[in-house]
């Protein structure tokens, strides 16, 4: 069985190959459209190549500013001493039996 994404990427891929064989017969075949050929493929990759550095300039100004290194290690190490502190108040209301069961989870 295929998954989805394999069959996307085999479809893409019948159709690239596809398109090639069809522009390599047009220039080969039809010498009176080569120059038509050529430019109508270079016009695409150009566009295309416009629209990926568009794409990566939206991206770029819609995704908010990381938090700086200080927070992030700030953050961690209150993570880190939480634990610790409900351990020590846990420990004196609940049984061994208790403690040991969160431990499995």
């Amino acid at each position: 069985m295929v998954s989805k994404d394999q069959g996307i990427g085999g479809a893409i891929l019948a159709l690239c190959v596809i398109v090639a064989v069809g522009y390599i017969v047009l220039i080969v075949l039809f010498p009176q459209y080569q120059l038509d050929a050529v430019l109508v493929l270079v016009s695409i990759a150009f566009i295309a190549i416009l629209a990926i550095g568009a794409w990566i300039g939206w991206t770029m100004a819609t995704t908010p500013p990381p938090k700086p290194i200080e927070e992030i290690t700030t953050e961690i190490e209150e993570k880190k001493e939480e634990p610790k502190a409900e351990e020590a108040t846990s420990s004196s209301t609940e049984s061994p039996a208790t403690e040991a069961a969160k431990k499995k989870k």
